[in-house]
């Protein structure tokens, strides 16, 4: 076989192998979640919808998709200025905290030994997942603030990685089941 035709069908095998709707669906979500953290600098519009985007690209695309982008929203909120650059250090555990929301809800998504019903399972995940992330930012964020941080600030960083971290993933969560629900992909 010469290298045209070679390269032609590798070419082809390539392109049997892409779904072409979840790379869109994928590219979608990815964009509004690169962008929203440049337009929106309020903490309770922004945390629900990103975190809707996280599990609606799990649905929709895959875990390994809505993994990669756990690693976005943060670095675009610190980017946008919707994270004060002084959290910086915080990043990483914020994108640890999406992952563990994200694995949550896909592990609980997919048990149906504690019940079959795909909606009690959806929400048990939706809010273990959000308990976890709340509780590891808070635990996280509070000890590193401290050693970053002055006092009065380190405060007021940890308020904003606690009780809303919980709230945004919950919210997060029902804009996600209405989305999919409307789409009937539950």
């Amino acid at each position: 076989m010469s290298y045209e035709k070679n390269m032609l069908y590798t070419k082809e095998q390539i392109m049997a192998r892409v779904d072409v709707r979840a790379a869109a669906q994928f590219l979608g979500l990815a964009g509004a979640a690169i962008f929203l953290p440049f337009v929106v600098h309020v903490q309770f519009i922004t945390g629900p919808i990103v975190n809707a985007i996280l599990i609606l690209t799990l649905f929709l695309v895959g875990a390994r998709s809505a993994l990669v982008l756990c690693m976005v929203p943060s670095m675009m909120a610190l980017a946008g200025g919707l994270l004060p650059v002084i959290l910086a250090p915080v990043v990483p555990f914020i994108m640890i905290g999406n992952v563990m929301l994200v694995l949550c809800v896909d592990y609980f998504a997919n048990l149906r030994q504690i019940t079959p019903n795909n909606v009690k399972n959806y929400w048990l995940g939706v809010i273990i997942g959000a308990g976890l992330k709340f509780s590891f930012l808070f635990f996280s964020v509070n000890f590193i603030s401290k050693l970053l941080l002055k006092q009065e600030l380190a405060i007021k960083v940890a308020q904003m990685m606690s009780w809303p971290q919980f709230a945004t993933a919950v919210a997060g969560g029902v804009i996600a089941w209405v989305t999919l629900k409307w789409l009937k992909r539950m």
